[in-house]
């Protein structure tokens, strides 16, 4: 196919800059790419349109793929039970009562923390460190501006570092696609020391909680509030067990099935098996403690669980639509193709933060780290295996630049709930970070030449 290879990704991204849109965007890749594979003719594009939706369909044939569709619909049933449960309002209130909080320093750090502790999922993560936070930050005098960047800038670093969440089960997918030198779950681990954009930020917002600096606009931007509407958790605070006791069960059940999948070693179990049985674990265990408290019937209950899987809905069919995509890629030859162009026009070395950068601007432009991970990982991985890159290097810089653009775009959903949580308004939300990350994304492109030179 040669050149006309790449079509697909191109016109996936032309559409996603265009639109603004990821799904409809990846389903256009996946057409032309069906289109391609056909005898040019007008038939074709008949015969094209019944291709793609069975190159959709073709995903459910592979089992991981199958668990890490229900997985990704399953965390949000957990996600809506531990928050209808008021066990992360009751977290919030037992930290503010034992007097963690005495000076702006520690107000600061305790955001962070929270935020941090908080990973399995970045907007969840915000708005409790947000809604904790507030009066804490007016208290000390401290701009709402300033806390906006501090809940921003943990959350999505936190969460593609941990990747015990939703974006680990994303990646994990994609990967699955392709052979590595490693397992899925290996690479996708020992991607995280190289995340240099998600270390750098987090090392610049520890600076800050410490120092109390802030620079740029942060720092001669007022603190002038725009009303809006107060956001509030789901339910009232009851216990803390409630929020504490599933998210245990996740995160060590996910260990324990790594173990049990790998027959006693780590590195060889399945991550589509272990977050699925973990997630389905810990969600029975929130079900089984709300079932308990009283206050909600198991009609109730299963009706709670819906709302939340029907809330992911739109991940899941990025999700499943970027799988069905790589497939299609994969029988029309793009990658080897993408690997000879850069093998021959692009230095080895450029690779990464060339990948890094393009992350940036996708991500930038569509708003979600999640459409950004799901045209570039296809892209990347043949990189990896023609040209025999380091995969966990690659990778973090794919993920890195997705973080990077995310917190540079006013349209990202992170943005606005950060805003929100902290009654700041968006566009000085926006404008008072986008320093502190494009210097973090300059230092993250400086690190990956520098990095090239020893590991590749």
């Amino acid at each position: 196919m040669e050149w006309v290879s790449i079509l697909p990704p191109l016109l996936a991204i032309l559409v996603v800059v265009w639109k603004k849109e990821v799904i409809s965007a990846l389903f256009a890749g996946i057409f032309l790419a069906e289109f391609l594979l056909l005898d040019p003719g007008f038939g074709s594009i008949g015969t094209a349109w019944l291709n793609s939706l069975e190159r959709i369909v073709g995903v459910f044939t592979d089992g991981g793929n199958a668990r890490l569709l229900v997985f990704s619909l399953m965390i949000g049933a957990l996600l809506a039970f531990v928050r209808t449960s008021g066990g992360v309002s009751a977290l919030v209130d037992l930290l503010v009562n034992r007097g963690i909080a005495s000076s702006p320093r520690r107000t600061t750090l305790l955001t962070s923390a929270v935020g941090g502790a908080v990973f399995v999922e970045s907007n969840l993560s915000i708005l409790t460190a947000g809604i904790l936070s507030r009066g804490l930050f007016d208290k000390f005098n401290l701009g709402r501006a300033r806390l906006a960047y501090i809940i921003d800038s943990t959350s999505a670093p936190v969460c593609i570092l941990i990747l015990l969440n939703g974006w680990g089960a994303f990646i994990l997918a994609l990967l699955n696609n392709y052979e590595l030198s490693s397992a899925s779950a290996v690479v996708l681990w020992g991607s995280v020391p190289f995340n240099f954009y998600a270390i750098f930020t987090l090392l610049l917002v520890f600076y800050t909680a410490w120092t109390g600096k802030v620079y740029g606009p942060l720092r001669t931007s007022e603190d002038q509030v725009t009303p809006q509407q107060q956001p509030v958790l789901e339910a009232k605070g009851t216990k803390a067990r409630y929020l504490l006791v599933p998210m245990a069960v996740l995160i060590f059940g996910m260990i324990a099935f790594m173990f049990w999948t790998g027959n006693g070693e780590l590195a060889q179990g399945s991550g589509s098996k272990s977050v699925l049985y973990a997630t389905a674990t810990a969600s029975l265990v929130a079900y089984i403690m709300m079932l308990i408290q009283g206050n909600h019937g198991h009609t109730e209950l299963v009706k709670i669980g819906v709302g939340g899987m029907s809330e992911l809905l739109p991940l899941v069919t990025i999700l499943l639509f970027s799988l069905a995509l790589g497939s299609s890629l994969s029988d029309l030859g793009t990658g080897p193709f993408v690997a000879g162009l850069v093998g021959e026009f692009l230095p080895v070395i450029l690779i990464a933060p060339m990948l890094f950068v393009a992350g940036a601007l996708m991500s930038f432009s569509t708003g979600t780290s999640w459409g950004t991970f799901a045209i570039l990982i296809p892209l990347g991985v043949p990189l990896i295996q023609a040209l025999g890159l380091p995969p966990e290097f690659i990778l973090a810089a794919i993920l890195g630049g997705g973080v990077f653009g995310d917190h540079c775009s006013p349209i990202s959903d992170t943005s606005a709930v950060s805003a929100l949580a902290s009654g700041c308004d968006l566009l000085e939300h926006v404008r008072t970070q986008l320093p502190y990350a494009l210097f973090t994304g300059a230092l993250t492109f400086v690190a990956y030449i520098v990095a090239g030179l020893f590991v590749l």
